[in-house]
C-alpha cells in the first residue's frame, strides 16, 4: 500500500474531514463487532425478593442489571421490569429461578357528533340523565396524548376532582401542570420504550420539530379518541362545513386521563404500554380505552401480550378496560385483543353519510364519498386516465414518483386504493399536475368506503364502481369525468351497516371465546383534532381545524368505553363483566330498517363471527334485566381450562394459581355467548353442553322464560331449567344448555359457522346471547 507524503503542511479542514472518515470507519468496524441491544420485559415472582432490599427496584439493579439499562419498573398490574440488554444479559437473566417470563418489547399500531344519538342517547333522559352524563367516573385513554386546548375538555361548570384520584399532569414540551383542569385531570407519557426500542444500536430520541417529549399531541389519533369517549356537550362543530352539530362525547361529564404510549410515526411499544396501565391503575382510572393492537398479524398468548396482562390487571381490580377488535377486515380470524376480560370492540357505520359523485362523459352517474371542502370543479368535465393500464402496480397504486406528468397534467386521475395512506395518492396526484382523483377499492375492500379529507378534489369508490369507470376507460378514446360533492346528508338507510375493515373472528388462541364482543361507530366520526398537523395527517397539508373526521375500529372503542363510564356512574356496583355483560346481551343485531345488519364488504348479511353480540345500545344497556357476571376465579380456571400451568398463570395474574383437580372447561367460562365447537371427523351425533349463571339486577321478583333460535335444521338446543324464578333472597340463577347436531348433515355457512341465539325475557326485558356451530378438526 502506498504511503501518502504532504509537500507542505495538510490543508486543515481536509485534515479534519479525512480524520473523521478514518475515526467514522474505526467506530463502525467496533460497533459491528458490539453485540446488539434490544428490550425486553421480565416477568419476576414478587414473592421472592430478599428482605434485605427495601425496594423492587433495589432487588432489580443489584441482582439482575444495572439501573443505567432498566426502563420501567412494574409492581401494580404485572411485576417486573424492562431494560435494554444484549442476548446473553437475556440469557443470564432468564436462568435466575424467580424470572418466570420474558419477551421482547414489540412494537404496536394504533387501530386507525352525532353517533351517541345514534346509539340511543337523548338529553335529560335514559342513561345520559340516570348517569348525570357519567360525571366523576374517571376514563384513562392510552393513545397519542392530548391537544389540551381544545373546547372537548373544557372543565366549565364541573365539580371537584374526584378525591381518590392520585394521578398527574406532568410538564413536558409545550405542556405544564396548567394544562390540566377539572376535565383533564391528569397526562402523563411514556418514552423510555421508544426510544430504546426503535432499533439495535444507538438510542433513537423523539424529534423534538414533529413530536413532543410530553403529552401533548402531534399526531391527532389521540385527541379525536379522549374527545369521542368524553369530549363536552357544550357549542356547535363541524369539520371544513362537514358534520355540522353540537359537539359531544358519549359520557360528556366523565373525567379524563391521558397516558401517551403512542409517537408519531412510531407506533406504540410493550414496554411502555405496561407503564400506562401501571400507572393508570395507581392513578385510580375506573375505564381504560385503548385503540391499540398487535401490528405483526400474529396473535400471542396472553402470557406474552402485555395488552392481555396488563389489562388483567387492571379488571381485576375492578377497571373496565374497552379495545379495538382491528382493521385487517374483511378477512376472517383477523380480530385483535382476544383476551376474555377485554371488551373488543368492532366497527359500524352510523345514519350520517357524506356523497360524492363521479359524473362520465357517457353520462353515467357513479356515487361515492368524500370530505374534500375546496374549490369544487363546478360541473367542469376533464380527461380522465388511469395510470393501472400500464400494468406496473406501483403507477396504479399512485405511489410516490409512480406518476408521469405528462400523462397526469390537467386531469382526473383513477388510483387503486392500497399500500399507502389513502390521503398521500391524492398528493402524488397534485404534484404530477392532476386536478383530481377518483380513489377505487379493490377486491378486498369491496363497497366499504370512508371520508377522507382530501387535499384536491377526490371521491372515494366501491370497487364496482371502480371497474365501470375504468371499463369506460377502456371503451373510449376521450374518456371523460368531473366530480360533485354533496355535503353531509342525514338519516342514511340502511344503518348501521358492519364496517369492510372491521376485523372478524372467529378467536384465533380460543375459538370458544367470540370475538369480537360487539361492534359500535366507527365510520366517519367527527371528534377534536390536534393543532400540530392537519386533518389528513401529512406533512405538506398546512390546513389546521379543531375537529377532524376519521374512521376505523379505533373510533369505536371509545364510544364503548364512554359507554361503560355512564354505566359505571349508574351502576357503581357493577363488575366489569357485568357492565359488558350489559352492553351485550341488549345489543341489537337489526338495521334502522328492522332487518338483519349487512355487511358493507359482501352487502349479505353480517354473522357473529363479524359483530359480536351485535351493534351497542345503549338505551337498552342501562337497564338489562340479567347479567353474566365473570371473577378473578373464574378467569383463573379459564387460564387453567387452557393448557396453562400455575407458573404461566402468574405471569398474568401476579399470584400463584391452583388449578382444580379436574380440569375445567374453556366454554364454560361465564361468557354471554356459546361456542358449540364439534369435531369435523365425527360420523353421526355431537353434543356441547354449557354451563352458565345470570345474575338479576332488574325488579327483584322476577321470572325468565328461555327463547331458543337454533342455528340450523337438524340442531336441537335444549336449556333446563327453562323457566329461571328469582327473588329478593335469590339473585343468581344458574342453568344448562345442550346443543346437539348431527355433524354428517350439517351444511356449514361461507364463514364455517351456523348461528343462533338464546334469549332470556320476562316480558320487559330481553337478555340475548349469540349460539355458534362450527366444526373443528381433531390436533
Amino acid at each position: 500500500m502506498g504511503k501518502l507524503v504532504w509537500k507542505s503542511t495538510p490543508p486543515p479542514l481536509l485534515f479534519t474531514v479525512i480524520l473523521a472518515i478514518l475515526l467514522s470507519q474505526t467506530l463502525f468496524a467496533y460497533a459491528s463487532d458490539q453485540p446488539s441491544k434490544k428490550t425486553f420485559i421480565f416477568r419476576v415472582d414478587s414473592q421472592s425478593k430478599p428482605s434485605i432490599f427495601p425496594t423492587h427496584y433495589h432487588w432489580y439493579t443489584s441482582e439482575f442489571t444495572d439501573q443505567h439499562r432498566i426502563l420501567h419498573v412494574y409492581d401494580t398490574v404485572f411485576h417486573g421490569f424492562s431494560a435494554v440488554l444484549t442476548d446473553d444479559q437475556v440469557a443470564s437473566i432468564s436462568q435466575h429461578p424467580s424470572v418466570l417470563a420474558v419477551f421482547e418489547d414489540r412494537r404496536r399500531q394504533l387501530h386507525t357528533t352525532r353517533s351517541p344519538q345514534f346509539l340511543g342517547l337523548r338529553n335529560q333522559r335514559g342513561l345520559w340523565s340516570e348517569s348525570d352524563y357519567g360525571s366523576d367516573v374517571i376514563i384513562g385513554v392510552f393513545d397519542t396524548g392530548v391537544w389540551p386546548e381544545r373546547r372537548s375538555f373544557s372543565d366549565l361548570n364541573l365539580g371537584p376532582i374526584p378525591s381518590r384520584w392520585k394521578g398527574v399532569c406532568e410538564r413536558g414540551a409545550r405542556f405544564s401542570p396548567r394544562s390540566c383542569n377539572k376535565k383533564l385531570i391528569g397526562a402523563r407519557y411514556f418514552s423510555k420504550g421508544h426510544e430504546a426500542g426503535a432499533s439495535s444500536g444507538p438510542l433513537n430520541p423523539i424529534n423534538e420539530t414533529i413530536e413532543f417529549r410530553s403529552p401533548r399531541d402531534a399526531d391527532g389519533h389521540g385527541t379525536h379518541t379522549a374527545s369521542t369517549a368524553a369530549g363536552r356537550y357544550a357549542f356547535q362543530a363541524n369539520m371544513s362545513g362537514y358534520a355540522s352539530g353540537i359537539a359531544k362525547g358519549v359520557a360528556p361529564k366523565a373525567r379524563l386521563a391521558v397516558y401517551k404510549v403512542c409517537w408519531k410515526n412510531a407506533g406504540c411499544f410493550d414496554s411502555d404500554i405496561l407503564a400506562a396501565f401501571d400507572a393508570a391503575v395507581n392513578d385510580g382510572v375506573d375505564v381504560i380505552s385503548i385503540s391499540i393492537g398487535g401490528g405483526d398479524g400474529i396473535a400471542s398468548p396472553y402470557y406474552l401480550d402485555p395488552i392481555a396482562i396488563g389489562s388483567y390487571g387492571a379488571v381485576s381490580r375492578g377497571v373496565f378496560v374497552s379495545s379495538s377488535a382491528g382493521n385487517d377486515g374483511p378477512s376472517g380470524m383477523s380480530v385483535t385483543n382476544l383476551a376474555p376480560w377485554l371488551t373488543t370492540v368492532g366497527a359500524g357505520t352510523i345514519d350520517r353519510d357524506f356523497p360524492s359523485e363521479v359524473i362520465l362523459g357517457n353520462g353515467k352517474t357513479l356515487s361515492g364519498v368524500s370530505l374534500y371542502a375546496g374549490a369544487p370543479l363546478r360541473g367542469k368535465m376533464y380527461q380522465l386516465v388511469y395510470p393501472g393500464k400500464s400494468g406496473v402496480l406501483s403507477d396504479s397504486l399512485c405511489m410516490e414518483n409512480s406518476l408521469d406528468p405528462r400523462l397526469v397534467r390537467g386531469k382526473i386521475v383513477v388510483c387503486d386504493r392500497g399500500s399507502s395512506p389513502r390521503v398521500a395518492k391524492g398528493l402524488v396526484v397534485k404534484k404530477a399536475g392532476g386536478v383530481g382523483m377518483i380513489l377505487a377499492n379493490g377486491i378486498s375492500n369491496g363497497e366499504g368506503l370512508v371520508g377522507d379529507a382530501h387535499l384536491i378534489p377526490t371521491c372515494a369508490v366501491g370497487a364496482d364502481e371502480g371497474d365501470i369507470i375504468k371499463s369506460y376507460i377502456s371503451s373510449t378514446a376521450n374518456p371523460t369525468a368531473t366530480l360533485e360533492f354533496k355535503g353531509t346528508i342525514l338519516g342514511i338507510k340502511p344503518a348501521p351497516v358492519l364496517a369492510s375493515f372491521s376485523a372478524r373472528g372467529p378467536n384465533g388462541l380460543n375459538p370458544e371465546i367470540l370475538k369480537p364482543d360487539l361492534i359500535a361507530p366507527g365510520v366517519n366520526i367527527l371528534a377534536a383534532w390536534t393543532d400540530a398537523v392537519g386533518p389528513t395527517g401529512l406533512d405538506s397539508d398546512s390546513r389546521r381545524t379543531e375537529f377532524n373526521i376519521l374512521s376505523g375500529t379505533s373510533m369505536a372503542a371509545p364510544h364503548v368505553s364512554g359507554a361503560a363510564a355512564l354505566l359505571k356512574s349508574a351502576h357503581p356496583d357493577w363488575s366489569p363483566a357485568a357492565i359488558r355483560s350489559a352492553m351485550m346481551t341488549t345489543a341489537t343485531i337489526l338495521d334502522n330498517r328492522n332487518q338483519p345488519m349487512i355487511d358493507e364488504a359482501t352487502g349479505n348479511a353480517s354473522t357473529p363471527y363479524d359483530f359480536g353480540a351485535g351493534h351497542l345500545n345503549l338505551g337498552l344497556a342501562m337497564d338489562p334485566g340479567l347479567v353474566y357476571d365473570i371473577t378473578n376465579n373464574d378467569y383463573v380456571d379459564f387460564l387453567c381450562a387452557i393448557g396453562y400451568g400455575p407458573k404461566v398463570i402468574q405471569v398474568i395474574t401476579r399470584s400463584p394459581a391452583n388449578c382444580p383437580a379436574r380440569k375445567p372447561l374453556p366454554e364454560n367460562l361465564n361468557y354471554p355467548s356459546l361456542v358449540a365447537m364439534f369435531p369435523a371427523s365425527s360420523r353421526g351425533s355431537s353434543t356441547k353442553m354449557f354451563i352458565r349463571t345470570v345474575t338479576n339486577v332488574g325488579p327483584a321478583n322476577s321470572v325468565y322464560i328461555v327463547r331458543v333460535q337454533a342455528p340450523a335444521t337438524g340442531v336441537t338446543v335444549s336449556v333446563r331449567p327453562s323457566r329461571l324464578v328469582f327473588t329478593e333472597s335469590v339473585k343468581k340463577r344458574s342453568y344448562v344448555v345442550t346443543v346437539t347436531g348431527d355433524t354428517r348433515n350439517l351444511k356449514m355457512g361461507p364463514s364455517g359457522a351456523l348461528f343462533g341465539s338464546l334469549s332470556w325475557t320476562d316480558g320487559k326485558h330481553v337478555v340475548r346471547s349469540p349460539i355458534v356451530l362450527t366444526q373443528i378438526e381433531p390436533l
